[in-house]
């Protein structure tokens, strides 16, 4: 625990050191005068605590902020950490407006790698336990291990980049079914200290991530989520999602079933015959959702705008009901008709 007390310190110290600390300024301004008092070390970690891990792994590496690898079970296993999004660091290649790379998405990734990777050869290996919503393992479409990851003293790392301003609460895909609202009052508190992204002058004279904009639509987003969890706790054969394909499944057991689905689109393919089908998005390429629209319904399907329900600031979740069955290629929803498509919630915009 010492060591990550004094990882954590780092964060108070002055402000040419690392992130999570708010800039300081030769003139002390008016909302300087109105930021709350940095917490403690001790009391940032305090809001942090949940159950220490009985399983620990290596880690191998860190990616950045947000993206780690460890051994298990032998093979090197990528996480990507649940409900945070540290800014990018550096890529050439990067022109996104929404998540463009920064100066402090370089420091985000330098405090990870500094908090989970050995310092120096007295350190020794680093290990960590993972968490998981409602202990059910599940992978994003790169393949990534979807999870919370904890230190061995029982320090959630996913909470502390909130709480101490090197991440906002990444809701973008529905609220953390661990520790809403822990992260809640966390990224709360970050904001009030004004600590790491939430400080004014983070970034000053480089890019900025739009977090103004961003986070509206992310709620919008989980939202939409929220409600068809919700829907889902009282009927979880009707109503299903596009990237749960155990639920898919379960849903399918005793044949094609009557199904409301949530989901994102991915891709698009021309059939020969004059139809579209819509690949829905999902963590296993293998089980995922495919629908699709004959040549006869597709003008009217255009006021849907599928091509560009993907883009940033609306509402990207959809509702389609149809028949649900098993596929050639994973899971097929069938019959849908035009008006069986609608967006899962507000849209932003």
């Amino acid at each position: 625990m010492l060591r990550i007390l004094s990882a954590v310190s780092l964060l108070a110290a002055p402000p040419h050191a690392l992130p999570g600390t708010p800039l300081a300024s030769p003139v002390q301004d008016k909302a300087a005068s109105q930021r709350a008092p940095l917490a403690t070390p001790t009391e940032v970690l305090a809001a942090c605590v949940v159950e220490k891990p009985t399983e620990l792994f290596k880690v191998l590496w860190v990616v950045d902020g947000d993206t780690i690898h460890i051994e298990r079970e032998g093979e090197r296993e990528k996480l990507r950490l649940l409900s945070i999004d540290t800014e990018e660091k550096y890529n050439k290649g990067n022109t996104s407006e929404t998540k463009p790379w920064t100066r402090y998405g370089e420091q985000a990734t330098g405090w990870a790698q500094g908090f989970l990777m050995p310092r120096s050869p007295a350190d020794g290996e680093i290990r960590v336990g993972l968490r998981f919503p409602g202990g059910v393992e599940s992978y994003d479409p790169y393949g990534r291990l979807l999870c919370h990851v904890v230190t061995a003293e029982g320090i959630d790392f996913n909470l502390l980049m909130v709480r101490t301003g090197l991440s906002p609460y990444f809701n973008k895909y529905g609220n953390s079914r661990i520790d809403h609202d822990r992260f809640v009052a966390a990224q709360k508190a970050a904001q009030a200290e004004e600590r790491g992204v939430w400080d004014s002058r983070t970034n000053a004279g480089g890019k900025k991530r739009p977090y103004a904009k961003l986070m509206p639509w992310w709620q919008a987003r989980a939202d939409a989520v929220q409600a068809h969890r919700d829907l889902v706790a009282k009927d979880p054969l009707r109503y299903v999602t596009a990237d749960e394909p155990d639920a898919l499944a379960a849903a399918i057991e005793n044949g094609p079933r009557e199904v409301t689905v949530l989901a994102l689109v991915d891709k698009f393919y021309e059939e020969d015959d004059g139809s579209r089908t819509v690949l829905l998005r999902g963590g296993d390429k293998r089980r995922s959702v495919r629908v699709r629209i004959p040549k006869e319904l597709r003008s009217a399907m255009e006021k849907h705008d599928l091509d560009h329900s993907h883009e940033d600031f609306r509402q990207n979740y959809w509702l389609i009901d149809g028949t649900l069955q098993n596929g050639s290629r994973g899971f097929d929803l069938v019959g849908a008709a035009v008006e069986d498509w609608r967006l899962a919630g507000p849209d932003p915009r």
